[in-house]
């Protein structure tokens, strides 16, 4: 399936390696940066730091880690690209412009995904703080009531991160299509859409393609705990 998806259906070019780049680096983001603020709080590190510090380390890390994929992924989209997959494209690109060349864009990488996920995150542990544990005060939640208040968490962190980074996706993106750096992308696309296109082009796909994944990967995240929580609830 996945074969036939990448070479007969140009629109699902690269999506297994989209897909695959995406779920490593959630998955690390997400438990790098709760692992890292628990392990700071246990240090005495205050609340601000020990929230914002592990986010943009992990994902910075993750970022150039996953530049080539990215790299890559949007490559073979592009409906002119030459290449049949993400892999040759990778291959295409270090033999055609030099390896390095693979992480052409990693600064705009890195200014888009950071603050993405670290106002994710500090949304999801905002919202965490401010919505009640339970709608009746005195009484635990119940199993539908957490899953209501983690969707509703997931969903304005996952659309908070996208919207706020917008700008930054559209610079990556013409980073990519022009081989040009990140003055030169900014300076172009200012003169040819204007601060407020500039600001929102693509905002609807992006918030699509990108809010909706990072709402599921919390709210699965929350329902596997609390699940958890239930089982050891029971056994006692």
């Amino acid at each position: 399936m996945a074969k036939y998806l990448e070479t007969m259906m140009p629109p699902y070019k690269g999506v297994v390696a989209v897909v695959g780049g995406m779920a490593w680096a959630r998955g690390a983001i997400f438990y790098g940066s709760d692992s890292g603020k628990q392990l700071l709080l246990d240090r005495g590190v205050d609340l601000a730091t020990a929230t914002v510090a592990p986010p943009l380390i992990v994902s910075t890390i993750v970022q150039v880690v996953n530049q080539p994929l990215v790299r890559a992924t949007i490559t073979v989209q592009n409906p002119a690209s030459p290449y049949a997959s993400a892999i040759a494209a990778m291959q295409g690109i270090a033999r055609e412009k030099g390896v390095w060349k693979l992480w052409h864009g990693t600064s705009a990488g890195v200014m888009k995904t950071v603050p993405k996920y670290m106002s994710a995150i500090a949304c999801r542990d905002a919202m965490e703080a401010w919505l009640p544990k339970s709608p009746q005060p005195g009484r635990d939640a119940t199993p539908r009531e957490v899953l209501v208040r983690s969707a509703i968490k997931s969903v304005v962190a996952g659309v908070s991160g996208a919207a706020l980074t917008n700008p930054l996706d559209v610079l990556r993106n013409e980073m990519f299509k022009t081989d040009l750096g990140v003055k030169d992308s900014f300076q172009k696309l200012m003169r040819e859409l204007g601060a407020v296109k500039f600001a929102t082009r693509g905002l609807t796909k992006n918030v699509v393609a990108v809010a909706i994944p990072i709402a599921v990967t919390i709210f699965t995240t929350d329902a596997l705990v609390s699940a958890k929580k239930a089982r050891r609830d029971a056994e006692k």
